[in-house]
């Protein structure tokens, strides 16, 4: 009973009681901030890091742009074969025709001619020349509706004009030979209509030329030989009425020597004839 009435113990005992709640409440609201940490903690666990997603996303996106990139090279080198096939296969078409064939692009320059348009107009290479320095004072047969020059025919091709075939062209090669040429020029157009340049084929006509002439002067010959056998026969026959009606020897005998003659001349001329289309002949088996 003296120790609960003494006011020391009592004030003792009371800040004994205050500290031991103040303990308990302090271990309690320390395990609820725990709890409220450790929850805290498991949301933040479960919900997805913003940072990952993008991450992925931009990984397949490369991936994706290299697969295309990939398929987009190939699709290039299969196109670029098909040209190259597409080409050598074209050039080696265009190096075996007979027919010269050159290509003039809208700049006036040749891109491209084939081995018979070399040979033909006599040049090594036509690669990057113009139309003047290939055909320089080449004229053409007149013609109505067309110019008298192949240049001129030429720039009228690649204004993309009406096509010109059948061109009769006097071609004097660089080393002086004279030709006979049939050019045909054509226009060539783009798919959207535009004027990409002009193809002129081109055909060597010099010994064709040269036979034809030689007809028409065989047939110049033909009608002064009809005349020149016609006056012998006219000769012969009247020296053979001579003959016919004559009685003195040495007459007879130089009226034979006319005749003798004159069949003689008239042998020479056949046979002359005769041996042009014999030796034409030859020529063109040779």
């Amino acid at each position: 009973m003296r120790g609960l009435s003494n006011p020391m113990l009592l004030r003792m005992a009371l800040g004994l009681f205050i500290s031991g709640f103040a303990c308990l409440v302090g271990i309690v609201l320390v395990r609820r901030l725990r709890r409220t940490f450790t929850d805290e903690g498991s949301l933040e666990d479960v919900r997805p890091k913003p940072e990952r997603f993008p991450m992925h996303a931009y990984n397949a996106v490369i991936q994706q742009l290299k697969q295309q990139k990939h398929e987009l090279a190939t699709a290039q080198q299969a196109e670029r074969r098909r040209a190259k096939t597409s080409e050598n296969i074209s050039a080696a078409v265009l190096s075996r025709l007979p027919s010269g064939v050159m290509f003039f692009a809208g700049n006036g320059l040749v891109r491209q001619a084939n081995t018979a348009a070399r040979q033909i107009l006599g040049f090594a290479s036509l690669a990057g020349m113009s139309a003047d320095e290939i055909f320089r004072d080449a004229t053409l047969a007149p013609r109505a509706g067309l110019p008298a020059k192949v240049t001129d025919a030429i720039q009228t091709a690649l204004h993309g004009e009406v096509p010109a075939r059948g061109l009769q062209a006097h071609y004097i090669t660089p080393v002086g030979d004279h030709r006979m040429l049939d050019i045909s020029l054509t226009p060539v157009f783009a798919t959207a209509g535009e004027t990409l340049g002009a193809a002129c084929l081109i055909n060597d006509k010099t010994e064709m030329a040269e036979i034809q002439q030689q007809q028409e002067l065989r047939g110049e010959l033909s009608a002064e030989m009809a005349l020149a056998l016609r006056t012998s026969v006219a000769t012969i026959s009247g020296y053979a009425r001579q003959l016919a009606t004559g009685r003195d020897p040495e007459q007879t005998r130089r009226l034979a020597d006319d005749i003798i003659l004159e069949a003689a001349q008239l042998d020479h001329t056949i046979g002359g004839f005769l041996a042009g289309p014999r030796a034409t002949s030859h020529a063109a088996e040779a």
